[in-house]
């Protein structure tokens, strides 16, 4: 089969909450389903899972995509014009393990996978996989896009910018995937009905713009026809917060969002736009006041919840490829992927505007260039262009460099196999308490993940080299 359109291969293909998704993408656009899906995964029984319902939705739908398997990256890179990266071993039970370990030591995490420890050690678990990753792409493809999936987001992106600066690279996120994210402020703000989707001249009309490190975003501008509605959205989210839910079945992630976001808007009159992480991020809900607040401490990352949401997700790939659920109901069930919506709008010069993660370049006037930010971006084959923000408020942005100074020792450590960076890494993280408590929570995790962590933290061989 010649194909016309590009080639795009995703290492990592078994995550569910990007694999579904890509192949409606690749399978749905005209930008992209001429070309080449390539699938990576070292689970073969998931990748033959993969590859058999991709070609039965590409038959079915009457494209020409190419769908491409291998168990090894190397024999599918070559020819790539873009790499997403996309995998996390085992990540629900190491997740688990990080948040339960820490709360031992006064360190409450509802998702821990990219600040506290959770972000420190999942970075130490994938940021080596990445490094090989960017080293065989230099090699095979080198003038391939990379996207990065996998979380801690800013870590690892920070890292392929530092120790691999030749490839072009960013990261994503799907929590402020446009236009989707527009929308929900623009209903927020009263602009349009909860029904509603903004049409062209609306979406004209309101100017939002957010930005912070990757998790911890702030909405600093929005504004209808010139007019600031940042109190309306912030407001709205007050009356939601007197109607709220413990979290049903999105769990620990969701709990009191509404009310921990009508607080920080209160503390610092900026919208915090992904409350799900930010809560994490600060120091508010650890548990640690004297005076009981209204709002209780972080609940847990819950681990078997979310073994229990990925048994649901193979279950509805089994149905589709045992034809339990007809393979034509697949185009009505899913939609678009954040990945593969940006490749589409490069491949197809679309100008719509993503939330990417990448270097600041004056974006926030009062942050460094070379910040690692979440920015609203033009984007094209030529790469991530952000918009200008602005200031970033103060406060705002004294927290924000602490989150940037702990990926950036995090990265550091991490490429370097260096035991002292690790632990100044997480000193300096927003969470720790206690120096001693922080030695010893360093110990404990490395002794419970013994099995997936590289061997030269425990005085083997075989020290991370960075790409480049």
């Amino acid at each position: 089969m010649v194909t016309t359109g590009p080639k795009i291969t995703v290492i990592g293909a078994g995550s569910l909450f990007f694999g579904r998704q890509a192949i409606w993408q690749m399978v749905h656009s005209p930008h992209l389903n001429t070309g080449t899906l390539a699938l990576v995964d070292t689970d073969i029984d998931r990748l033959r899972k993969l590859e058999r319902l991709a070609k039965m939705v590409v038959a079915n739908e009457g494209v020409s995509l190419r769908i491409e398997t291998n168990t090894d990256r190397r024999e599918v890179l070559g020819g790539s014009d873009f790499v997403v990266l996309s995998f996390a071993k085992d990540t629900v039970h190491y997740r688990g393990l990080d948040t339960t370990i820490s709360e031992k030591y006064g360190i409450r995490m509802c998702s821990g996978d990219t600040i506290g420890p959770g972000g420190v050690f999942r970075a130490m678990r994938e940021l080596p996989h990445i490094l090989d990753c960017a080293r065989d792409i230099e090699e095979l493809c080198p003038d391939a896009w990379v996207i990065n999936y996998i979380n801690p987001s800013a870590v690892n992106g920070m890292a392929l910018k530092r120790f691999a600066p030749s490839l072009k690279s960013f990261g994503l996120c799907d929590s402020l995937h446009m236009p989707h994210v527009k929308r929900a402020y623009a209903e927020r703000a009263g602009i349009i009905g909860a029904d509603e989707n903004l049409t062209p001249e609306q979406d004209q009309r309101f100017d939002l713009r957010i930005a912070g490190v990757n998790h911890f975003t702030w909405v600093l501008k929005a504004e209808y026809d010139g007019k600031d509605v940042i109190s309306e959205i912030g407001e709205a989210i007050g009356r939601r917060a007197a109607t709220e839910t413990d979290g049903g079945d999105k769990g620990a992630k969701a709990i009191n969002n509404d009310a921990i976001g009508y607080q920080l808007f209160q503390m610092f009159d900026k919208v915090p736009a992904c409350v799900a992480h930010t809560k994490e991020y600060v120091r508010y809900w650890q548990g640690h006041g004297i005076t009981e607040g209204n709002i209780p401490q972080l609940a847990i990352w819950e681990t078997e919840a979310r073994y229990a949401r990925h048994r649901e997700m193979w279950e509805q790939i089994d149905n589709f490829i045992s034809g339990a659920t007809p393979i034509a109901d697949y185009m009505k069930t899913f939609g678009p992927d954040h990945a593969t919506d940006i490749i589409e709008a490069m491949v197809g010069g679309l100008n719509k505007p993503f939330y990417i993660n990448t270097r600041n370049d004056g974006a926030v006037t009062n942050m460094a260039d070379d910040a690692y930010l979440e920015l609203l971006c033009d984007i094209d084959m030529d790469g991530p262009r952000p918009r200008a923000v602005g200031e970033m408020p103060r406060g705002i942005r004294a927290m924000q460099e602490i989150v940037l100074d702990t990926h950036e020792l995090t990265a550091e450590a991490v490429a370097n196999g260096d035991r002292a960076l690790l632990r100044r890494a997480l000193l300096v993280d927003p969470l720790t308490n206690s120096i001693s408590d922080t030695e010893a929570l360093i110990d404990e995790l490395l002794d419970a993940e013994r099995d997936i962590i590289p061997q030269h933290w425990f005085g083997g061989s075989g020290a991370v080299r960075a790409a480049g």
